[in-house]
This record gives C-alpha cells, structure tokens and sequence, in this order.
C-alpha cells in the first residue's frame, strides 16, 4: 500500500521533471531560430552600413577633378597619379552613362550633376581610396567566426574614421 500513496506523492515531481524537460527542448530550439533570425538582422545591418560608405566614396571619388596627362615615352597619357594609387574606386564614363529619361522638356535641358571637389590636399584622394578599400564588397568576409566577425567590425570603425576626415576636408 506504500507504493501506490508513493506514487500519488510522487506525481508532482513528475510531472515537474516531465515539464521542465520538454521547455527546456522547445526553448532550445526557439533561442537557435531567434539566434538564427537576430544575426541575419545583424549581418544585414552592417553590410548595409558597408554599402553606405562605398557608396560615398564612389560618389566622391567621381567628384574629384581629374589628374593632369602625362605623356609616357610611346606617346600615350597617362594620369600623374595612376602609379600611386593602390585601390581603384569605381567611376562612371560619361561616355558609358545611359540617358536618362524626363518627362518634360525643361528636365531633359537641366543637368544633374554634383559639383567638383575642391581638392585641398593629396590626403582628399588618399582617404577616399581608403574608405572604399576598408568596405569593397569583394573584400568583405562573410564568415561568421569570431576572427572574420571583429576584422569586418574593425573595417567598419577605420572606414567610419576615414568618413568623417574626408566629410571635415571637403566642407
């Protein structure tokens, strides 16, 4: 008779066990998906604050006046500064440029384009080809190792660095 007062006393503690090992299942595997859901938001976050800041340096990089010819031996020009540079900015070839369309004539006569910069110094040219050589999409891990996570954050805070000394020389 001890054995079936025994188990009514027992039945607490059952069930107890029984619940706390199938939150502890279900909460598992709602913290992976959360994790999961939380990191893609964070991973998306930065490499769109990546795209923000290439973003600026290929607008600036297009604003920037462009270097005197230097005729090489065979006759060719070439800029002054081309052996210089370690990182190519992307431009855009007004040769190359799609028009654009207008929906009235007054659009199509106006042009809209961005003043040239002034270029203070050679450290205009030099910051900006650094700030798109921190965040070039090609260049950016994607890994998600601790070492990848902290060089990719590492970039961001050069990058944003280098933003803020071009933002102070060219206003």
């Amino acid at each position: 008779m001890s054995d079936a007062l025994e188990n009514v006393l027992d039945l607490e503690n059952d069930f107890y066990q029984q619940g706390y090992r199938e939150g502890l299942a279900d909460g598992s595997r709602a913290g992976r998906i959360e994790g999961r859901s939380v990191g893609m938001q964070n991973g998306f976050d930065k490499f769109l604050e990546c795209g923000r800041l290439a973003a600026k340096a290929i607008v600036w990089a297009n604003r920037l006046p462009l270097p005197p010819l230097e005729p090489d031996q065979g006759g060719n020009a070439f800029p002054t500064d081309s052996k210089k540079s370690t990182c190519q900015v992307p431009t855009s070839d007004p040769a190359h440029r799609a028009p654009i369309p207008a929906q009235h004539a007054s659009e199509r006569l106006a042009t809209r384009t961005l003043p040239p910069l002034v270029r203070t110094s050679l450290r205009l040219d030099k910051n900006i080809r650094a700030i798109y050589a921190l965040v070039e999409p090609a260049t950016l891990s994607t890994l998600n190792t601790d070492e990848a996570v902290n060089e990719f954050d590492d970039r961001i805070k050069r990058a944003r660095g280098k933003l803020k000394v071009v933002e102070r020389l060219i206003s």
